[in-house]
């Protein structure tokens, strides 16, 4: 596990914001096409520069970064983590936040680790640094709408079982990125069916993934967890992403 990253809030270092953003990442094409995302993924650096997290190497590189927002979970109409999981939950942080309200818990939105630097430990550095972070604000809790990577592999399998799923060796999760939550204090409490919506026509799928998309009923994409549904002879497509909501109790 790499021990020699610095690991800060963008507050105390907003001179790394642009390379931030020039950090290459693995994100497919598709996946950034949410809508709810596309609006307020550059909120958080702008507005909310206190829970975001940047990570360099000793040569002065951003690695890593992780994005989280401030929300009012227990509140009217909330107090249960959303089958809309990380649409929803970014929703409420923005609302939360113009019309400010009291807030409670940390929401996870993202710890994406740059191309190349896979496989060295960074995410959990970084998950840690997310929860040493939220209690340094505050909060006694964070929540993560969780993105179990490796379904991929298993697009027709249901969430609700991949999400329980472990390993007989030591009872841990099957997913690699929950593992990594779970080994961090983590919970694995529920499945959001809904947690991210993306749509668009034939042809901007067909720009997004290079696949043809010619026939109606069900496509699977590298790098979704479950298929793509598409409507052919109506020219679009639509893609509704499960997630597994993890709590973190600090």
């Amino acid at each position: 596990m790499e021990s020699d990253l610095t690991i800060t809030t963008l507050a105390e270092r907003p001179g790394l914001k642009d390379a931030l953003w020039r950090m290459l990442d693995t994100w497919d094409e598709f996946v950034t096409q949410d809508p709810v995302g596309w609006a307020n993924i550059g909120r958080i650096v702008a507005e909310l520069p206190e829970y975001v997290l940047v990570a360099t190497d000793p040569e002065g590189e951003v690695v890593a970064r992780a994005f989280s927002v401030p929300l009012a979970l227990d509140a009217d109409g909330r107090r249960e983590l959303p089958d809309r999981g990380w649409d929803r939950m970014m929703l409420w942080a923005f609302s939360d936040l113009r019309h400010g309200r009291s807030l409670d818990t940390v929401s996870a939105v993202e710890i994406t680790v740059a191309a190349g630097r896979q496989g060295q430990g960074i995410s959990a550095l970084m998950l840690a640094a997310m929860r040493d972070n939220a209690v340094r604000l505050g909060f006694r809790e964070v929540i993560a709408p969780v993105r179990p990577s490796a379904k991929s592999a298993e697009p027709h399998t249901s969430i609700h079982e991949y999400a329980h799923r472990t390993r007989e060796s030591d009872g841990l999760p099957y997913d690699p990125w929950l593992r990594v939550h779970v080994r961090a204090g983590g919970v694995v409490e529920k499945v959001a069916p809904a947690s991210m919506t993306v749509s668009g026509s034939i042809e901007e799928w067909r720009r997004w993934t290079g696949l043809p998309f010619e026939e109606s009923g069900e496509t699977v994409v590298p790098g979704a967890l479950v298929p793509v549904r598409v409507e052919a002879e109506r020219g679009y497509a639509v893609y509704v992403e499960p997630n597994v909501w993890v709590r973190h109790r600090l």
